[in-house]
């Protein structure tokens, strides 16, 4: 684990993130961003778009393959599906985090919980919120394999993925350098079925420096 040197008092932009909401953003190449686990044991799904072309996106498989490794820690760098380095990890005081359990939706609810939770609100609505102003030039088809920071996503030994207790804690945080200009969105998860948020969705913050 690193921490930052960079002090929230010096960031250009600050904000806090309800449970549940949304969160979009254009992070500039050269300028540090950083996500902060207010309450602890939150999962803050999340994707990265090239804001000049947004048909190049984070890539799970292209990180993966690339580091040799399932988990995102300092020093990882996201790889885009064009293989372009998009954002580095620089500072890490949470240890880790998944980049393989993906998103909960309406539908995923409804599967793996029962029918009366189909109803729920879900990460992939506040993704799809997010991106529904053109401007954006995103669209559903574009929302892919996201990153889920702070989320606990053990693999078991037949590869099987289970969703625990997280292992973050209050103001825990993950900092990245943006490699390019990229478009930052986040879904601060309001699942209440599993314990990735401890049945208890919390805030977050964000703040980026120059």
């Amino acid at each position: 684990m690193i921490e930052s040197t960079l002090k929230p008092d010096s960031a250009v932009y600050d904000a806090v993130v309800p449970a549940g909401d949304s969160w979009i953003h254009v992070i500039k190449a050269g300028q540090t961003f950083r996500i902060v686990d207010l309450e602890g044991n939150q999962a803050v799904d999340t994707l990265f778009f090239s804001a000049a072309d947004t048909s190049e996106r984070y890539s799970a498989t292209d990180t993966i393959v690339a580091q040799k490794n399932i988990y995102l820690t300092a020093g990882t760098v996201l790889m885009s599906n064009f293989r372009h380095p998009m954002l580095t990890i620089v500072a890490d005081t949470c240890g880790r985090h998944d980049t393989l359990g993906g998103a909960c939706s309406t539908e995923s609810n409804q599967v793996r919980y029962a029918i009366g939770k189909r109803h729920m609100h879900a990460c992939r609505n506040s993704f799809l919120g997010a991106i529904a102003d053109p401007k954006w030039k995103i669209t559903k088809r574009d929302v892919t394999a996201n990153i889920n920071f702070f989320m606990n996503v053990p693999v078991t030994p037949e590869g099987r993925l289970t969703f625990e207790d997280g292992i973050s804690e209050p103001l825990k945080y993950v900092e990245m350098k943006a490699d390019m200009d990229v478009i930052c969105v986040i879904s601060n998860c309001p699942q209440l079925n599993n314990p990735c948020n401890a049945y208890n969705p919390t805030p977050i913050q964000v703040l980026i420096w120059n």
